[in-house]
């Protein structure tokens, strides 16, 4: 392939990986605020808000995170090459910190921040992230098998009453494409890994990545501390749900919705942000707000005071962030320098 070509090809996936979700999160906060009365939204979360809520919410998604690097911890150690904790949860608040300017990057900078300084296999324990993502994606299943079991008659009486919406998802999900397009990844992956390859080609070296990303996915199912590695996983995952739901209490017409419909309000919203948060874009600016206002237009809540939940709760939560990374990358910098 000439160089003129792979140019090309880099450029496109730049454009890929970093251009289409800043377009993604550019766009729903245009339509968003577009759709919403922006100094209605100001007066709302200056005279209305408690933010004694907010601050207790922030303080629970910080311990959300150390959970989370104690949690990885204990994959890593499985692995032999564990790093101190204070440096695993480094690469936690790193992590998000990245991903707000690059997204989904934070996941390999966290993994080549802990496989340079361990001098590890970067497979290995880039598949051991993978291994505690893809318990994520399980737990996200459940919850939202278990909201539409809940709240099923809630969500269906809404879609009926927006009816392109409704038409929309019946048709995403009765699409055949969909479905062969499912098929036909399950069948690619299939081929690729039973393949047979000459030693030191490209695709030898892809398939003893892919299985160091197996050895570092494994690793949970023969480790000394599963029974830790659980508590964690639900711990992480209470800590998301408490922090929204504390929240709710920092508005008088969200907490008024717990009043009226009870935890099922909190917990739908929960789940279609933790949907949302799939989506590509940074730090899922953009379709979380859409979700969460989603989740509350389902239960009356008008679009204003939606909007203003949505958007206080996700502005404190990436100023946090960045404020984390800001110290995370200075310790980050004075612990190189006392290594070396």
């Amino acid at each position: 392939m000439d160089p003129e070509t792979t140019q090309k090809q880099s450029a496109i996936s730049g454009v890929m990986k970093y251009g289409l979700p800043l377009v993604i999160t550019v766009g729903l906060c245009w339509v968003m605020f577009k759709s919403i009365d922006f100094n209605e939204m100001v007066d709302i979360i200056r005279h209305q808000c408690d933010f004694r809520w907010i601050g207790l919410a922030m303080a629970i998604s910080i311990l959300s995170h150390i959970l989370r690097a104690l949690r990885w911890q204990i994959q890593l150690k499985a692995l032999k090459f564990a790093p101190p904790v204070h440096i695993t949860i480094y690469s936690v608040f790193g992590m998000y910190a990245v991903n707000l300017v690059f997204p989904r990057l934070g996941e390999f900078w966290r993994t080549g921040y802990i496989s340079q300084r361990q001098k590890a296999p970067f497979s290995e324990t880039f598949g051991s992230m993978v291994a505690e993502r893809v318990a994520d994606v399980m737990i996200v299943l459940m919850f939202t098998l278990t909201t539409f079991v809940l709240a099923s008659s809630q969500l269906v009486s809404y879609l009926a009453q927006n009816q392109a919406t409704y038409d929309k998802v019946t048709a995403l999900v009765g699409s055949p494409w969909l479905w062969i397009a499912v098929a036909a990844c399950i069948a690619a992956a299939w081929w690729f890994l039973t393949r047979k390859s000459n030693d030191g080609s490209l695709l030898n070296k892809l398939q003893r990545f892919i299985k160091g990303l197996w050895q570092g996915f494994t690793v949970i199912a023969h480790m000394p501390g599963k029974g830790a590695w659980i508590f964690y996983s639900c711990a992480i995952w209470a800590c998301y749900f408490l922090q929204l739901y504390i929240a709710f209490y920092a508005f008088p017409f969200t907490a008024q919705l717990l009043a009226e419909h009870g935890i099922i309000v909190a917990f739908v919203t929960f789940t279609l942000s933790s949907i949302a948060m799939g989506v590509p874009s940074n730090g899922g600016i953009g379709p979380w707000q859409w979700a969460v206002m989603f989740g509350l237009g389902v239960y009356g809540l008008g679009r204003t005071e939606a909007g203003s939940f949505a958007n206080l709760v996700l502005g404190c939560q990436t100023l946090m962030l960045i404020l984390l990374g800001i110290l995370t990358f200075a310790l980050i910098a004075i612990d190189k320098r006392r290594n070396s």
